[in-house]
């Protein structure tokens, strides 16, 4: 039904995604949506806040973008979109010439 996740739910599967995260290891995490941002970063800010800036999870860099879903049914997210991923090349340009 196209609904958000319960807590519980969420609580549920937070432990699987961070044993995910930890075995892949990434330098860089970019959160698709307000459902895994909010879950990610512990927060209720809206997504609206969390974009255009880096946050911290256990020590990996984390940005925040409008979900693919989101594009589809409001088109005027997209250039707010490619600023994020933008960002995010940057952000990962910058770590390869290290």
């Amino acid at each position: 039904s196209n609904r958000d996740p319960q807590p519980d739910e969420m609580a549920e599967c937070m432990p699987y995604l961070k044993q995910q995260i930890e075995l892949i290891n990434p330098r860089f995490i970019c959160c698709l949506g307000r459902i895994a941002a909010q879950a990610l970063l512990n927060t209720q800010t809206p997504l609206g806040k969390l974009r255009l800036k880096w946050h911290e999870f256990e020590g990996r860099k984390l940005m925040v973008t409008y979900h693919p879903a989101a594009l589809l049914r409001f088109p005027e997210y997209k250039r707010d979109t490619w600023e994020d991923v933008q960002m995010l090349r940057r952000e990962y340009d910058a770590y390869m010439a290290k």
